[in-house]
């Protein structure tokens, strides 16, 4: 029997996140109480209106907090496109390709303008290249990482381009710096993938460019990759050292320091160093200097390391040498933290990345409720957004409910069951090499 075509935008998508009427009724409710609170008054949606919406039977849109609703869950469309038709072609693109054909008819003509150069090329080639990096390093935290990758990897075949073609000095100096920026956000696509052999290639060549061009802040960024790709695989040793590295590097702002003081502390924690990792802890958050530099300040985006950020490290931190407490303490700041921002600056994998361990620290507190509670923003994370720090941190609670004490008991026995569900189509799972996932704690 031939299997029917989605009727809207809508229906692909939930179809793509696996979501039954019962599993979208949950995830809707989950984001109008994060959006309007706890209200009765918060809009809801029956079984029936579902099938209208999926079925393209709707003559007009819903209520405003209706389609607020509907953005929220899938940030890239606008209730206008959930409720039309999907595209053609690839279901995984934006439903409007204006805007693709635009960039891309913009990007071609600005190559062709610079085809008669020999010994140069215009300086606002790379002016321009140099805006699509910091694009992308804006936006990662925006979109899969799917789509991160493949954008990424465009721009580093025309970075290279570019480079063949100008043979002055600081033109070269320029493009290499720009192309060791662009394969290190290549490199944490991969890791956000699962793929951790190719994430820790790319973080390589990315060091080779800061050390050619003499560009500190990349070298740093690069080995705090490194560092952190190789606790996930088992080599915390090795971590420790890459992150003393990245540390030993001048020209750093304060952001980098906290970054390598907040993955040091992880390693050693992989470690069972309680000291080593406290006194790291402590030093990321005591970097208050004034410093910047013109990788994770000026580029910044996904080179950054916002301070939620490292409230959720700091959380995972707490977890790995037991301390509870601090964790529960730590991921609650974090979900403070980036619940102020703007909503088109709040990162879904801080948020999610948070909430499981908030989700972990109550455990450990015996406290299973509370732990299935504070998983909610952790199920409206779409599922083509579920990187691999989401899904290591699920996995570990999902581990720890296997455990005999929670034998038959019902909250547990869910929480484990949708843990499995969520984790099964995401990813690092679906197209990754998920061995490390299933066996390395987050």
């Amino acid at each position: 029997m031939r299997k029917t075509e989605p009727k809207t935008l809508l229906a692909l998508l939930c179809e793509q996140d696996k979501l039954t009427y019962r599993l979208f009724a949950q995830r809707f409710a989950v984001v109008g109480v994060q959006l309007y609170g706890d209200s009765p008054h918060n809009p809801t949606c029956g079984e029936t209106q579902f099938r209208r919406w999926t079925g393209g039977k709707l003559v007009t849109l819903p209520g405003p907090a209706t389609c607020r609703i509907l953005e929220t869950i899938w940030p890239a469309y606008t209730a206008d496109q959930l409720f039309s038709p999907p595209p053609q072609g690839d279901p995984q693109a934006p439903a409007n390709d204006l805007e693709k054909r635009v960039r891309m008819t913009a990007e071609d003509a600005l190559e062709g303008a610079d085809s008669t150069a020999s010994a140069s090329i215009s300086d606002n080639t790379i002016d321009e290249l140099r805006d699509q990096v910091m694009a992308l390093a804006g936006d990662y935290h925006l979109v899969p990482p799917v789509q991160a990758y493949e954008t990424g990897d465009k721009l580093r075949l025309l970075i290279e381009r570019q480079r063949d073609r100008t043979q002055a000095p600081v033109q070269q100096q320029e493009l290499m710096i720009l192309n060791g920026q662009t394969v290190a956000l290549l490199s944490v696509a991969a890791f956000d993938l699962g793929y951790f052999p190719s994430a820790r290639s790319f973080a390589r060549t990315a060091a080779v460019f800061g050390e050619a061009t003499r560009f500190t802040p990349l070298q740093a960024y690069a080995d705090g990759t490194l560092a952190y790709i190789a606790y996930h695989t088992g080599n915390a040793t090795e971590a420790v050292t890459k992150a003393a590295r990245g540390l030993s590097y001048g020209g750093l702002g304060d952001v980098a320091h906290r970054r390598l003081h907040a993955v040091k502390a992880r390693a050693h924690a992989h470690l069972g160093d309680v000291v080593s990792a406290q006194q790291a802890i402590q030093l990321s958050t005591e970097v208050v200097q004034g410093r910047r530099d013109d990788l994770h300040d000026t580029v910044a985006g996904e080179f950054a390391f916002s301070l939620e950020r490292l409230a959720m490290s700091t959380s995972t931190t707490a977890l790995l040498i037991g301390d509870a407490g601090q964790a529960e303490a730590d991921a609650r700041r974090a979900l403070e933290l980036v619940g102020q921002r703007p909503r088109q600056e709040q990162s879904t994998h801080v948020r999610a990345g948070a909430a499981a361990d908030l989700a972990y620290a109550r455990l450990l507190a015996e406290d299973v409720d509370g732990a299935a509670e504070a998983m909610a923003p952790v199920w409206v994370v779409p599922t083509a957004q579920r990187k691999t720090g989401i899904v290591m941190r699920t996995a570990r609670i999902g581990r720890h409910l296997t455990l005999p004490e929670y034998h038959g008991a019902q909250v547990a026995t869910t929480l484990r069951e949708q843990i499995e569900d969520y984790n099964r189509v995401s990813p690092p799972y679906r197209i990754g090499p998920h061995v490390g996932i299933l066996t390395t704690e987050g």
